[in-house]
């Protein structure tokens, strides 16, 4: 297939896409450093709307504790989100099976992200993309450096409490060949610090991978957000830049654009 002459391919235009991403916890959009000492960053439907209008491409929705507590994505929160953004909106946590992503899709979700659900049981990613096609599932990965791994970089679960012993692109690589439309690369040693996306980590992925991949965790300025899409990344994520105010989205795009990429 030539991706040129397509213009949607697994989901993805060829435009590099700017996503907020909203995680969430008790109902509130939260944020702190390598998943830790989060603190208040507003209200995710109010956040949505604004985001919408401000001309995000996307939207990316993580309920960060549903794994960890073993329960479900915040289902009310969800439907008011997606009732008020008309943007793809992308949910994760607590995502197990082919009834959470059915339940998740008939509430106005577009795709569904999965990472915990996923290894504990990988098969669920062969059963959800049967259903319902790859286009709609996004392995949620949450990759760390791991010196006892053969890449460097091992998985996390539970929100990145927990490693999971396993190899980032080894797992990454079986995901995607089950089915895995997408992948939501998170690096956990980098999340919140501002101090900039993990290039290697991105560049390693998008060797072993040919879906889009979404570079999150780490950015600070316009210039890694550059960077990561120098690295390969089909689209940069970040959100407490943009919840407290430190960059806008359309001066994210501005600097992609003056770094020759192609932007909405």
């Amino acid at each position: 297939m030539d991706l040129r002459a397509n213009s949607y391919y697994w989901g993805m235009s060829l435009a590099l896409r700017v996503i907020p991403c909203l995680d969430v916890h008790d109902g509130r959009v939260v944020k702190g450093v390598n998943f830790k000492n989060l603190r208040d960053a507003g209200d995710p439907v109010e956040l949505a709307a604004l985001y919408g209008q401000e001309g995000a491409d996307e939207l990316v929705f993580l309920d960060i504790s549903a794994s960890a507590e073993g329960r479900e994505t915040t289902y009310g929160v969800v439907t008011r989100t997606a009732e008020t953004v008309f943007i793809p909106l992308c949910v994760g946590g607590g995502v197990r099976g082919v009834e959470d992503v059915g339940r998740l899709l008939r509430l106005g979700a577009d795709k569904c992200g999965i990472n915990t659900g996923a290894i504990e049981n990988p098969a669920a990613i062969d059963e959800i993309t049967a259903r319902f096609g790859n286009q709609v599932l996004v392995l949620s990965l949450d990759a760390r450096r791991e010196s006892g791994q053969p890449s460097g970089f091992g998985v996390t679960t539970h929100g990145g409490r927990r490693p999971a012993g396993l190899d980032a692109l080894r797992w990454v690589k079986e995901a995607c060949e089950r089915g895995a439309g997408e992948v939501l690369l998170n690096s956990m040693d980098a999340d919140g610090t501002t101090a900039g996306f993990d290039i290697e980590l991105i560049a390693a992925v998008k060797s072993v991978v040919d879906v889009p991949v979404i570079a999150s965790g780490g950015a600070g300025g316009p210039q890694h957000f550059v960077a990561a899409a120098q690295a390969g990344a089909d689209a940069v994520l970040a959100a407490s830049v943009f919840h407290y105010g430190t960059l806008t989205i359309a001066e994210v795009k501005a600097a992609l654009r003056q770094a020759g990429f192609t932007v909405r």
